[in-house]
């Protein structure tokens, strides 16, 4: 369901700390150095750059190194220091950057893919590197050996992959809506489940170990939040955006979510509130109000000698009324409907003020985000898009 209404961006407001500009294309990833002044960055423009922060208050390639293909995406270990990225081709290049991130040296390549690398990730625990691919596998290698150690056939090319170290469970968003769930071992893997809630692909994931909660975003706009550990089947739709949710990250000692999407906003959810799942639609030939036929229902139609009516639906019960009956708009966003959404005319009436208190700001990044790191440890968040830019976020006045 798209957004209706732009929600109205409030006071507190991330701090533009620096600008990062000089590559040729769409930088695809980028991250936040921790404990240095300084972003990795891979880009459509076959280069992987390091920008360490100068006395000039700028930031300067101290590396600059050409790949063989556009570079698709990145996982960086900063224990290790140890970079790699997936690249266009299907290949997986590793490298260690040195301790002054002056040089990056290679260590070996996987031929992960046979077409471009989506996600990439390094899991220091197990010694595994994890990739999603355009095609329509996802893959894992052991980072000693180089030896593959198994795949699985997703239902499409995948853009979201999160691991859960604690239960070896990975998780894969494909391109179809689906989620799918895979329990690895050292050589195998299972299929645990697969669960669908989005009308368009999955376009990012994020993870919570300790609430073991998980997030998907989607092209479709929406943003939904998975109870994993409760096991419950609970799923929560957060909607703030007006275009696809490209990115998510999430703050774990305030239990805020951020996303950012194409139309280059930047939300910051609250999740430490009792949120409510939303109604499943309800199906009827007639409105569940005033009983008036909807424009299918011929007999009721004839019967009563009247017209039939469009069919809507309230986003608060999941009743299907006419227009005149869900005359109304509010926001819900304990229901994640931060902006206003159609509701009946009775459910209007029931909910308070209290009930429409927003638990999300909005900020406008004015540039299409593809991609976001968050770093808690100063708060800073990352922004890259496809304007060639990145930028540099003081998120605390928001964050905290």
């Amino acid at each position: 369901m798209a957004a209706e209404t732009q929600p109205k961006a409030l006071t507190r407001k991330p701090l533009l700390l620096n600008k990062v500009e000089g590559s040729q294309e769409v930088v695809n990833m980028a991250a936040i150095v921790p404990k240095e002044d300084g972003v990795i960055s891979v880009s459509e423009d076959r280069t992987v750059r390091v920008w360490l922060k100068r006395d000039s208050g700028q930031y300067w390639p101290s590396i600059y190194h050409a790949m063989p293909s556009p570079c698709s995406c990145m996982s960086f270990n900063p224990e290790t220091r140890r970079l790699s990225i997936g690249l266009d081709n299907g290949t997986i290049s590793e490298f260690i950057l040195s301790e002054d991130y002056n040089k990056m040296t290679l260590v070996k390549s996987y031929q992960a893919h046979q077409s471009r690398v989506m996600m990439v990730l390094f899991v220091l625990e197990m010694e595994w590197v994890l990739s999603t691919g355009q095609d329509k596998h996802f893959t894992w290698h052991c980072s000693e050996s180089g030896q593959r150690l198994g795949g699985y056939r997703t239902s499409a090319g995948a853009c979201g992959l999160q691991f859960d170290v604690e239960t070896r469970h990975v998780f894969v968003g494909d391109h179809s809506g689906q989620v799918t769930i895979l329990k690895l071992e050292q050589e195998s893997c299972s299929l645990v489940t697969t669960f669908k809630g989005h009308t368009g692909g999955v376009t990012a994931l994020c993870w919570d170990p300790i609430q073991r909660v998980l997030f998907s975003g989607s092209s479709d706009h929406s943003i939904i939040m998975w109870d994993i550990g409760g096991r419950k089947g609970t799923a929560i739709e957060l909607q703030g955006h007006n275009d696809k949710v490209q990115s998510l990250s999430y703050a774990h000692h305030t239990r805020q979510l951020i996303s950012c999407g194409a139309d280059g906003g930047i939300v910051v959810w609250n999740m430490d509130v009792e949120r409510q799942e939303t109604p499943e639609w309800l199906d009827s030939d007639s409105c569940q109000k005033c009983d008036q036929p909807f424009f299918w229902n011929f007999k009721q139609m004839w019967d009563s000698k009247k017209i039939g009516l469009r069919q809507h639906h309230c986003r608060k019960c999941g009743k299907a009324v006419c227009g005149k009956c869900s005359s109304k708009r509010s926001s819900i966003p304990l229901m994640g409907f931060e902006f206003e959404v159609r509701v009946c005319d009775s459910c209007h009436e029931s909910i308070t003020e209290e009930e429409r208190a927003p638990t999300a700001t909005f900020h406008d990044s004015k540039h299409n985000i593809v991609h976001v790191h968050f770093d808690a440890t100063r708060g800073w968040l990352l922004t890259s898009g496809t304007d060639k830019v990145i930028k540099l976020w003081d998120m605390t006045p928001v964050v905290s």
